[in-house]
C-alpha cells in the first residue's frame, strides 16, 4: 500500500496593541473551537505556535486554553513552536534582537508546556539568505516555507515531498515547504479533495512528506469561515477523513519528520515570501502589470508550468513603498542601538523593560499592507510608536538631554535634524519643506504626526467592481478563499477616493491662490502656486540656550513665477511640549503678490467620531466637534484639539490668521472585510491672506499638555 507522512501546522497570531474584542473574537470563533474539536480527535498531531502577545492575552484572558495545549502536548498530540516572541520580521530587525525574540519565545514555551521547542514560525514566512545563522544561534533547527520559495529556486512539485537543509556561514536549518494545493484546499474544498492531494503523493516506501501550514484564523475568522468550518461541519469532517485513512496517512510533528527521513537534500533558497506578499510589495504601476501578465498567462494555460519564473517585489520594499513604514523602522533602528549601547547591569529590571518595549515595536503587522489592514490601522501604528517612545523614556533617565542631532535618520541620503528632550521629540526634514515629520509627546507615549498620505493603490482600479458587505454576507452562498474576495465596506465607495501630491506631516508651507477654498483644498482641486511645500530648504542657524532650541531654514524660492524668500524659524521648548513657528516672507520682485499663505498640521488622534476625541475653541466644543468634521473658522486666532482617552490638549494659536481651516485625512484600503474608509488624522492649517508688497510676517504656537 503507498503511504504518506503529513504535516500539519497551525500558526496564531494578533497584533500588539490590537483591540481586545478583535482577541476575544478570535478565540470564540478560531481558537478555541479548532482546539476542542482537535481534542476528540487524539490520533491527530497538529505543530501549533503562538505569539507570545497572544500567549500573553491567553494567559490574562482565558488561561484554560493553555490549560487545554498543555495536556494535549503531554499525550503528544501537539507540538508547540517557536518563533520571535513579538511576531517581526526577523531579518529586518538587529541580530541580538532576532535572537533574544525567538529565545524569550523558546523559554515561554518551555515554562507553559514543558519542553524546549525545535523549530519555529517565519512571520510571514520572509526569507533571506543569511537567516539560517540567526536560527541556528537561537537554538532552532527547523522552520517552515511556502513551496513557493522552493520553485523559485529551482524545485519543481515532485521534488518537494520533504523537507531540505539550507545553511549561512557553516550554520544549517532545515526547511519544510508549505504544499500550496493544501493551502486551497483547506478549509475552503471538501475534505476529500485535500486526501486526493496526499494521495497523489504517496509512495510505496511511505517516505514522502506533504506539509500544510497557515493562519489558525482561517478556521473561523475570515469571512464566513467559521459557519463553514464548524457549523457546517468542514473541521469535524476534515479530521474524520485523515482518521479513516490512517492506514496510509501518518501524521508527524516536523520535529519527529526530522527525526524519521533524511532531508531531501541541500538548497538555497532567494529572497522571498509567499507569492501574495510579493505581489503586494510592488509599487503601484508594476503591481498592476503583474495582475495582467499572470492573467494573460492564465487565459495561455501557461502560469501552471511557467509560473515559477513570475514573482512580484522584495518586503523590504514596503519601506521604500510607504514612507510611514521607513520611519517607523528607522525609530525602531535607533532605539534598538541606543538600548543596546547602554551600560546596564547584568540583571537590570529596566533594561527588561526597555527591550520588552523595544521588541514590542518590532510586530510586524503594521510594517506592511496587502489585504490585510496593517499599515492603515492607526491603532496598530500607535503601538509601535508607544512602544518605542515607551522604551525611549526609560533611555532618557540615562542619556544628556536635550539633544540635536544632525543624522541620515530615513537612510535616504539627506540629513535629517533630531531634536529630542525628556517632553517630546521633534524630527525635521530640510530636504521636504523642512517640515516636521515626527513629533514625539513623550507624557502620552503618542508620535502626534502617526497618520497616512492618501495614495494610489495597485487595487484601488477594483473598487469600482466591489460587492456590498452586506449583500455579500446575506447571499452566503459560497465561502471564498480571503484572496478571492472583492468587498466593500460602504456602497460607492469610489466616489470618494482622493490623493495627496505631498507628505501629510506637520509645518507644509503652502502657498495657493487668493481665491483657494476649503473644498478645492479638500479635494486635491487647487494648484500651489509656489515652489515651498516639498522643496529643500537650508538651515541658516542653529542655537542651544538654556530652555530652548531655535533651528532656522530658509527657501528662495517663487510664487506665482516671483522671487521670494522664505525664512522659517522653529523655536522648541526644552522643558515643555511647545513650538513656535516665526515665518517671514520677503518679495524679492518689484511686483506685489497676492495669496493665500496656509501651514498645515496634522494630528493623528486615531478616532474621527468619537465623543472624548474633539474640537474647540475659547468658547468650548465646536459646534461640529468631531475630529473628521469640515470646516473654516473665520477671524479665529486659535484652535484646539483633546483627547480624553489618552489625555492630549493641543493648542494652536496664530494672532496673524484670517481663517483657521479643519479637514479629516482619510484612507480607502484594504482590509480583511474588504475595502474601508479609515480616519487617518485631522489637518488643521493656519491661513493668512496676503498681499506681499515687501515682507509678511506671522507667528503659530504650538502647545501640546498632559490632562490631569
Amino acid at each position: 500500500m503507498k503511504k504518506i507522512k503529513f504535516a500539519f501546522g497551525i500558526h496564531n497570531h494578533q497584533p500588539i496593541g490590537n483591540f481586545d474584542f478583535v482577541f476575544e473574537e478570535a478565540y470564540q470563533k478560531s481558537y478555541l473551537p479548532f482546539l476542542q474539536i482537535l481534542k476528540k480527535h487524539p490520533s491527530i498531531k497538529i505543530s501549533i505556535h503562538f505569539t507570545g502577545i497572544l500567549i500573553d492575552w491567553l494567559e490574562e484572558h482565558h488561561p484554560e486554553l493553555l490549560s487545554m495545549v498543555k495536556e494535549m502536548v503531554e499525550r503528544g498530540q501537539l507540538e508547540v513552536m517557536s518563533g520571535a516572541y513579538y511576531e517581526p520580521i526577523i531579518s529586518v530587525i538587529p541580530e541580538s534582537d532576532r535572537t533574544g525574540q525567538i529565545r524569550k519565545l523558546s523559554a515561554r514555551v518551555e515554562e507553559l508546556f514543558g519542553y524546549r521547542p525545535a523549530g519555529m514560525w517565519l512571520a510571514e514566512r520572509v526569507w533571506e539568505p543569511n537567516l539560517p545563522t540567526s536560527l541556528s544561534a537561537a537554538g532552532m533547527k527547523y522552520t517552515i516555507l511556502d513551496d513557493t520559495h522552493f520553485k523559485y529556486a529551482g524545485l519543481e512539485d515532485r521534488d518537494l515531498e520533504g523537507y531540505f537543509l539550507t545553511e549561512d556561514l557553516g550554520n544549517t536549518v532545515a526547511l519544510f515547504p508549505i504544499n500550496k494545493h493544501l493551502r486551497y484546499t483547506i478549509p475552503f474544498q471538501d475534505p476529500q479533495e485535500t486526501i486526493e492531494v496526499l494521495k497523489s503523493a504517496a509512495n510505496e516506501q511511505g517516505s514522502s512528506l506533504l506539509v500544510f501550514a497557515d493562519d489558525g484564523e482561517k478556521f473561523g475568522v475570515w469571512p464566513n469561515t467559521y459557519r463553514h468550518v464548524y457549523e457546517e461541519g468542514w473541521l469535524e469532517n476534515f479530521f474524520k477523513a485523515l482518521e479513516e485513512n490512517s492506514d496510509w496517512i501518518e501524521m508527524v510533528h516536523f520535529s519527529e519528520a526530522l527525526e524519521i527521513l533524511p532531508p531531501q537534500g541541500k538548497i538555497y533558497l532567494p529572497t522571498a515570501s509567499y507569492a501574495e506578499m510579493m505581489h503586494w510589495a510592488l509599487f503601484p504601476p508594476t503591481f498592476r502589470k503583474y495582475e495582467d501578465f499572470e492573467h494573460i498567462l492564465a487565459d495561455k494555460n501557461l502560469l501552471e508550468p511557467y509560473g515559477i519564473f513570475v514573482r512580484g517585489g522584495f518586503w523590504r520594499n514596503f519601506m521604500s513603498k510607504y514612507p510611514e513604514v521607513n520611519v517607523m523602522h528607522k525609530k525602531m533602528l535607533r532605539i534598538s542601538q541606543m538600548v543596546h549601547q547602554q551600560n546596564f547591569e547584568s540583571a537590570d529590571k529596566e533594561k527588561n523593560r526597555a527591550l520588552d518595549h523595544l521588541w514590542a515595536a518590532q510586530c510586524n503587522c503594521p510594517y506592511w499592507h496587502g489585504v490585510f489592514g496593517g499599515l492603515y490601522l492607526s491603532h496598530l501604528r500607535f503601538a509601535i510608536f508607544n512602544n518605542l517612545i515607551e522604551a525611549e523614556k526609560i533611555l532618557d533617565r540615562r542619556r544628556d538631554l536635550p539633544l540635536i542631532e544632525h543624522v541620515d535618520f530615513d537612510a535616504d541620503g539627506h540629513e535629517e535634524i533630531l531634536v529630542e528632550t525628556a517632553v517630546h521629540d521633534a524630527y525635521f526634514k530640510p530636504d521636504q519643506g523642512a517640515m516636521l515629520f515626527e513629533y514625539d509627546f513623550k507624557p502620552a507615549g503618542k508620535n502626534l504626526l502617526d497618520t497616512m498620505t492618501r495614495r494610489v493603490e495597485g487595487y484601488h482600479n477594483k473598487l469600482k467592481e466591489a460587492v456590498y458587505v452586506e449583500d455579500f454576507e446575506n447571499d452566503g452562498s459560497q465561502t471564498a478563499s480571503i484572496h478571492d474576495l472583492v468587498l466593500s465596506k460602504e456602497r460607492d465607495l469610489y466616489k470618494k477616493l482622493k490623493y495627496d501630491v505631498y507628505e501629510r506631516r506637520s509645518l507644509i508651507d503652502h502657498i495657493l491662490p487668493a481665491d483657494c477654498t476649503l473644498e478645492q483644498f479638500e479635494n486635491g482641486e487647487y494648484r500651489e502656486t509656489g515652489d515651498f511645500y516639498n522643496q529643500p530648504y537650508r538651515l541658516i542657524n542653529q542655537t542651544r540656550q538654556k530652555d530652548r532650541i531655535e533651528l532656522q531654514f530658509k527657501r528662495d524660492g517663487l510664487v506665482q513665477g516671483k522671487p521670494v524668500s522664505l525664512l522659517k524659524m522653529v523655536s522648541i521648548d526644552t522643558q515643555t511640549a511647545e513650538l513656535e513657528i516665526t515665518y517671514r516672507l520677503a518679495n524679492n520682485s518689484t511686483e506685489p503678490l497676492s495669496f493665500l499663505f496656509a501651514v498645515e498640521f496634522n494630528y493623528g488622534l486615531q478616532a474621527g467620531q468619537a465623543d472624548d476625541r474633539y474640537y474647540y475653541n475659547e468658547q468650548g466644543k465646536l459646534e461640529h466637534f468631531y475630529l473628521n468634521s469640515s470646516g473654516v473658522l473665520s477671524g479665529a486666532r486659535m484652535i484646539g484639539l483633546k483627547d480624553e482617552y489618552l489625555r492630549i490638549d493641543i493648542r494652536l494659536t496664530s494672532e496673524q490668521a484670517q481663517e483657521i481651516w479643519r479637514t479629516p485625512v482619510e484612507t480607502i484600503s484594504l482590509s480583511e472585510g474588504g475595502f474601508e474608509r479609515v480616519y487617518q488624522s485631522s489637518a488643521v492649517l493656519m491661513v493668512y491672506k496676503v498681499d506681499l508688497q515687501k515682507q509678511f510676517e506671522c507667528v503659530i504656537r504650538q502647545k501640546v499638555e498632559w490632562m490631569e
